[in-house]
């Protein structure tokens, strides 16, 4: 079996368009050669037919009988013309009485009077070509017979036809040649200009960079080929993306991670030169909020980086059950910090929308996490969940100190801390909580929606939410 898609497409192209060439030249040369032999045989023909009337008016039945006057000027004529012999017959339609070459071939049809009619024959083993005419006599012939038609048939050779004819087929044989010379190499240089685009950007690409990930110039190549770079600059920009977020988490692993572990290093140290239990006992709870906290942000660091390039399958979702199950996993955290934490429907909870669950429970858990480490013990933090004017809502809104304008203009932003020297220190987290659901809210093609909850009181609070069409 071939196999085209092993080809190059010069190849292809080539392999497709010579062989139909071939193939139209051999079909034009068929037709050519019948044309051409039609067109000889007509030509010869009339000359046929003019020895033929010729004779006929040199046919006479004055003396009862039929006799002839050969026209020996013309005969000698044509045999000049047609490069051969020359045979005829003068006979009346009974065959009783017949002038001239006698056996030349009778016309395979009936003859109709006044209508000329050829064909091929053969006469004593020559190849000729016969013209037969018929036409009624003036009156009826009354020596030898009594018939009342007269049959004229001038023969020739056929070595002056296909020796034209051989000329002619030659002659369109060698136009045709030319012609396909000219053709093929028109194919070849149509084939070659065509694809010039596509060497010059296989050059453009072999050149560049093993980083050098921007699109490809689709207005430089043909029009078919167009949608292909265009799909490869659709695959580069995603790869692009990938290598990006990789080099973030890198560099945020590296930057965010260091301090920690330096800390923690001395730390250690530190531990193991105390030989006072009690702070021994110091040190190692110190060593233990700082796992725990180099913990909690290197999952942040990962979960944001399977926000920024993790397949996002979507599937309907029950919101309010999302909900209440990240409610539930973090009450702990809300019941040791003397926060009251509760949840609350929003109108048309119960309308499914379509979401990651995962990447949208991780978001929810980021933003409830927030809002319990920043909002003061006693404190209120509400959880809220629906769909409202086709759009789905995963909110969470509290009591506390809330977050300046400015801050909340530059949502999104890794390592984002809010400059409040009077938190705890537990609330001061790494800054990657809201830069998770904010890149989890554009992956859903929705956005990060930050606001006051109580505007105008001392403590105005913040409402943050997850919002995408649902």
């Amino acid at each position: 079996m071939l196999r085209w898609s092993h080809w190059s497409l010069r190849r292809t192209l080539l392999a497709v368009l010579v062989p139909g060439l071939l193939a139209v030249l051999g079909l034009d040369i068929v037709v050519n050669w019948r044309n051409t032999l039609a067109g000889a045989n007509a030509a010869f023909d009339r000359s046929l037919l003019g020895a033929v009337k010729a004779m006929d008016a040199n046919i006479s039945t004055a003396s009862g009988g039929l006799s002839v006057e050969l026209p020996y000027r013309l005969l000698e004529f044509f045999e000049l013309t047609a490069n051969g012999q020359v045979f005829y017959r003068v006979a009346s339609a009974d065959n009783l009485v017949e002038i001239g070459n006698a056996g030349l071939p009778p016309p395979p049809q009936p003859l109709v009077d006044g209508q000329p009619q050829f064909h091929d024959g053969s006469y004593f083993g020559t190849p000729i070509r016969v013209g037969s005419y018929a036409r009624e006599l003036d009156r009826p012939l009354s020596q030898g017979s009594n018939a009342r038609r007269v049959l004229i048939q001038v023969a020739e050779t056929l070595e002056s036809r296909q020796d034209f004819t051989r000329r002619l087929v030659l002659e369109s044989v060698a136009r045709d040649l030319l012609l396909l010379i000219a053709a093929l190499g028109l194919v070849a240089l149509a084939v070659e200009i065509a694809l010039q685009p596509l060497q010059r950007l296989r050059e453009e690409v072999a050149a560049r960079r093993s980083d050098d990930l921007t699109p490809v110039d689709a207005g430089a190549v043909p029009a078919d080929v167009r949608p292909l770079v265009e799909a490869l600059n659709l695959h580069a920009s995603r790869y692009r993306d990938a290598v990006q977020a990789q080099r973030r988490f890198v560099d945020d692993a590296s930057h965010q991670l260091r301090t920690p572990l330096t800390t923690l290093a001395t730390q250690v140290g530190f531990a193991l030169r105390e030989h006072d239990a009690d702070k021994r006992q110091h040190a190692l709870l110190a060593i233990k909020r700082q796992v725990d906290d180099a913990i909690r942000q290197t999952n942040q660091m990962l979960a944001l980086a399977r926000a920024d390039a993790a397949a996002l399958p979507m599937a309907p979702l029950d919101l309010q059950a999302l909900a209440e199950g990240v409610t539930m996993h973090l009450w702990p955290l809300a019941r040791s910090r003397g926060i009251d934490l509760g949840f609350e429907a929003l109108p048309g909870a119960q309308t499914p929308a379509q979401g990651n669950e995962a990447q949208l429970a991780e978001a929810l858990s980021n933003l409830l996490h927030n809002a319990l480490v920043h909002t003061p013990p006693g404190g209120q933090v509400t959880v809220q969940a629906g769909v409202q004017d086709g759009q789905a809502l995963l909110c969470v809104a509290d009591n506390g100190p809330g977050m300046p304008a400015a801050d909340r203009a530059r949502v999104g932003e890794r390592f984002l801390r809010v400059a409040d020297p009077a938190a705890p220190q537990e609330a001061r987290g790494s800054g990657l909580g809201l830069a998770i659901a904010h890149a989890i809210a554009q992956r859903h093609g929705g956005r990060l929606r930050l606001e006051e909850s109580h505007p105008g009181q001392a403590a105005p609070g913040l409402r943050v939410g997850v919002q995408w069409p649902a």
